[in-house]
C-alpha cells in the first residue's frame, strides 16, 4: 500500500457522512454558540468570507480564522465563534430553502462574514476511534495557490472543494442538497488528509501519519490488521530499535502501537459482525484471533458491550 492509504482505509472502516445545515451570513457585530455534539457527530465550520474568533470555553481557547479557514471538532466540544468586538450581537432571521439547509441572516453593517456550518456523522461504534485518535480541534487553511506547492497541494484542493460548496449553497437548484452532502463527505477526507501532509499536527493518528519514520508502521498496520504484528517487526520496518519505536510511537500518538492495532481490529469485527450468518468465531478469526475468549474480552473491554450485544443493536438499526 502506499503511504497515504492508511486514509482511505480508515474510511472504508469507519462511515463518515456530511451534512450542511446553516450558512451565515452576518455584519459585525455577531456570536453563535453551539453546544456539545452528540457521540457520533462532528461540527464543522468553513470560512468563506471574512473572519471569525473560535473560542473553545472548556480550555479556553480562543483563535482568529479567516476566509479559507477550516475548523473541524472531532470530539464535539461545546465552542463560540463571535466577531471579536464584545458588543451585544444583532438579532438573526433565519429562512429554509428547499435544499434543506438554513440561512440565518442579520442586519449588521460592520463588517461581513460568509460562514458554512455542518456536521459529520461517524457511524457507531466508530465514533470511539474518532474520539480517541484526533485532536479536540482540527484547523487547516483552504489556500488558492498557485506558487510551487501547484494545484495538487491538500490547501488547493480544499480551495477547489469550498469554491463548488460556495456555488451550490449560493442557489437552489436540483440535486444541490445531494451535492453538497457529498462535498462536506470529501471535506472531512481532505482535511485529514492536509493535516497529516502539513506535519503541524503534534498528537494523534494525524501527527503519526505525518511523520516519515512512523508512517511505514501505520500504514502496515492499517493494511493487515489482523497480521500477529510483534514490535520489534514494526520497529524494524521503520529503522529503529523497539525501545524507541515504542517511545515515539507513544509520544506522537498518546497510546500504544497495541492499543491502536486493536481499536482497528476491533472497529474491523463491529463490521463483519453486522453481516448475516457470520460466525462470531469466525469474525474472530477474521481479525486475527485465535482465542474465541479472548476476542469476546477484549470487545467487550473497548466496546462496551459483547459481540452478541452489538449483532443485536446492529440487526435493530438495519
Amino acid at each position: 500500500m502506499s503511504q497515504v492509504d492508511w486514509l482511505s482505509r480508515l474510511l472504508q472502516i469507519i462511515t463518515v457522512t456530511g451534512q450542511l445545515e446553516v450558512r451565515c451570513v452576518y455584519g459585525a457585530p455577531w456570536r453563535v454558540a453551539w453546544s456539545t455534539a452528540a457521540a457520533n457527530e462532528i461540527p464543522y465550520h468553513v470560512i468563506l468570507k471574512g473572519r471569525a474568533i473560535f473560542e473553545d470555553p472548556e480550555s479556553r481557547m480562543a483563535q482568529e480564522l479567516v476566509s479559507g479557514d477550516i475548523v473541524l471538532l472531532p470530539q464535539g466540544a461545546a465552542h463560540v465563534l463571535h466577531d471579536g468586538s464584545g458588543q451585544t450581537p444583532i438579532r438573526t432571521h433565519e429562512s429554509r430553502g428547499s435544499s434543506g439547509w438554513m440561512l440565518s441572516e442579520n442586519d449588521g453593517l460592520g463588517e461581513q462574514l460568509d460562514l458554512l456550518c455542518g456536521r459529520f456523522f461517524v457511524a457507531p461504534p466508530h465514533d470511539r476511534m474518532i474520539r480517541n485518535y484526533l485532536p479536540a480541534n482540527l484547523v487547516t487553511r483552504a489556500v488558492d495557490s498557485h506558487g510551487e506547492e501547484g494545484i495538487g497541494s491538500p490547501s488547493n484542493q480544499l480551495a477547489g472543494l469550498v469554491g463548488l460548496m460556495r456555488m451550490e449553497s449560493t442557489g437552489d437548484r436540483a440535486g444541490g442538497r445531494a451535492i453538497l452532502n457529498a462535498l462536506s463527505s470529501v471535506l472531512f477526507t481532505l482535511v485529514l488528509r492536509a493535516a497529516s501532509e502539513s506535519g503541524k499536527s503534534t498528537e494523534g493518528l494525524l501527527a503519526l501519519a505525518g511523520n516519515p519514520r512512523l508512517a511505514p508502521a501505520i500504514t502496515a498496520m492499517f493494511a493487515d490488521p489482523a497480521r500477529p504484528w510483534k514490535l520489534p517487526d514494526l520497529a524494524d520496518m521503520c529503522g529503529m530499535s523497539r525501545a524507541t519505536f515504542m517511545r515515539q510511537f507513544q509520544g506522537k500518538l498518546g497510546r500504544s502501537a497495541l492499543d491502536l492495532l486493536t481499536d482497528l481490529r476491533m472497529s474491523l469485527a463491529a463490521n463483519e459482525l453486522k453481516k448475516p450468518g457470520i460466525s462470531t468465531e469466525a469474525v474472530a478469526e477474521t481479525v486475527g484471533y485465535q482465542s474465541v475468549s479472548a476476542f469476546r474480552h477484549v470487545f467487550a473491554d473497548r466496546m462496551g458491550m459483547t459481540p452478541g450485544e452489538w449483532r443485536r443493536l446492529a440487526q435493530k438499526g438495519t
